[in-house]
Parts: C-alpha cells; structure tokens; sequence
C-alpha cells in the first residue's frame, strides 16, 4: 500500500514526514512556498495517519520501507527528505537503510538517541473522548481540553478529526495502535557508520529535544551534519517560527 500525499509544484522532489498523530496537512503552508521555490513537494501521511492506511506494524523498519515504496512508485530520485520530531526519526532511519535514495536531509527538533515515552497525557486525552456523546468539534475540544489545557496542542489534535457520516466524528489516526507504540516513538536508530548525506538538523532553542551535548552525537552519526538553532521557538518550530524555518531551509537546499 502506498502512502496518501498532497502534491504541490513541479522540479526537484522534496518528501515532508510529520511527527506523532500529525498529518500531512500541518505542512501544507510552508510545503506550498517551497513548490514556488522550483520543488515538487510531496506532504506525506505517514502509516496510520492521516488518509494512509491502517496497520497493526508502527515501526521505524517498516515507516523507512513506506517511504522507500512511495518514491519507488511516484519515480522519485535524489529526495530532500525532511522529517520533523517521530517524522525526523524516520527520516534517519530511511537515510540508514536506502542512503541512494536521499541527496539532502533535514532533521526537525530530533536527536539520533533514545527518548523516554512521553505522550501518555496526550493519549489519555484522545482515548477520553467518547465519539457517541460526541456532537460537534467544539464537544470533542472540550473533552480533549480537560486534559490538554494548551491551546496550540489542543487544536493540532483536533486537525484530525473528521466526520465519518451525518451522526457520527472520529480520528484519522490509528488511536489503538499508536497508543501502543508509544515507547517506540522514542527509540533509537542505530548508525554504525557515519552517513554521509549533508544534513542539516534544526532546533528550537526553547524545545529542549536536541541539547548541547547532542552535538557530538550528530557528528558521530552524520559526517556532513550542521546544527541551527531557532532561538524564540519550542518543538513545534517550524509553525512557531516559519519565516526563519523557511529561511534556513531554502538556504541549505539551495
């Protein structure tokens, strides 16, 4: 089964993974300004998000081959890969496995080591709402709000939610299965040799998800690694910062 995407331009291809329970959708603004950049921009919904399928298997192996299968079926060759968060793990991970296939990779607030689960808070909050007393987005924003009190979270979550029929909402995600996967969201990828691909990894300086001491981990892992920091912004940099995000983007591709 081949990934559903939103593809925008024409010229050099440059494949978008969002992180854990996003979508393709969250990268719509900024995939749009680089398809004017002279790209052909492919937004990925990852396996079990989004509009792709569904699937008991949520791991880096497998989300690596998914992307190896869309670029194989859409004739796509020497990528920038960008991948934000779980998105960037995959993304490492497809750069572990299928090196020919990437010219480029940008990695968006995500280190090359392990994480501690953390999303137990968020996946209670989505497990709460319960879809037959749920009437309306503003129900399921109330139920979801009485766990997750930030406004941004809340409405990133929200943007996968959809209406399955007249009576009836739901999410796009696979809430079942990531649920589970939770702790494998922060595993690490192994890379006993150094990639050579040139790599740029961002950071936003208030995220706290790539440190300074990661810094010799980069270099290790990714010979042709730099390191930029977004100072005003948290995890979520490239929608709280996007004009400097775009900015160091287009200056690395280009």
């Amino acid at each position: 089964m081949i990934l559903h995407s939103i593809i925008l331009g024409k010229g050099k291809p440059f494949v978008i993974l969002h992180g854990f329970l996003g979508m393709a959708d969250n990268w719509k603004t900024l995939g749009t300004q680089w398809s004017e950049s002279g790209c052909e921009v492919h937004l990925l919904d990852q396996r079990n998000h989004g509009r792709s399928f569904h699937s008991d298997e949520h791991n880096y192996d497998v989300m690596a081959k998914d992307i190896k299968e869309y670029c194989e079926h859409h004739d796509l060759k020497n990528i920038i890969l960008l991948g934000h968060s779980m998105g960037g793990k995959v993304a490492m991970r497809t750069a572990v496995l299928f090196p020919g296939l990437i010219d480029k990779l940008i990695i968006a607030d995500i280190a090359p080591k392990p994480y501690d689960p953390h999303h137990s808070d968020i996946i209670h909050a989505l497990e709460s709402v319960d879809f037959t007393q749920i009437n309306s987005r503003k129900d399921a924003s109330e139920t979801v709000g009485k766990t997750i009190t930030d406004v941004g979270t809340r409405q990133f979550l929200l943007k996968s939610l959809y209406r399955k029929g007249k009576e009836s909402y739901g999410w796009r995600f696979n809430l079942p299965v990531l649920s589970k996967a939770q702790s494998m969201v922060g595993d690490h990828t192994i890379i006993d040799k150094p990639i050579e691909i040139p790599t740029l990894f961002i950071r936003g300086g208030k995220s706290g998800y790539i440190l300074d001491s990661d810094k010799a981990v980069i270099e290790h892992a990714f010979a042709k690694a730099e390191l930029k920091t977004i100072p005003n912004a948290g995890h979520w940099l490239h929608a709280e910062q996007p004009d400097e995000f775009n900015r160091l983007v287009e200056k690395f591709v280009k």
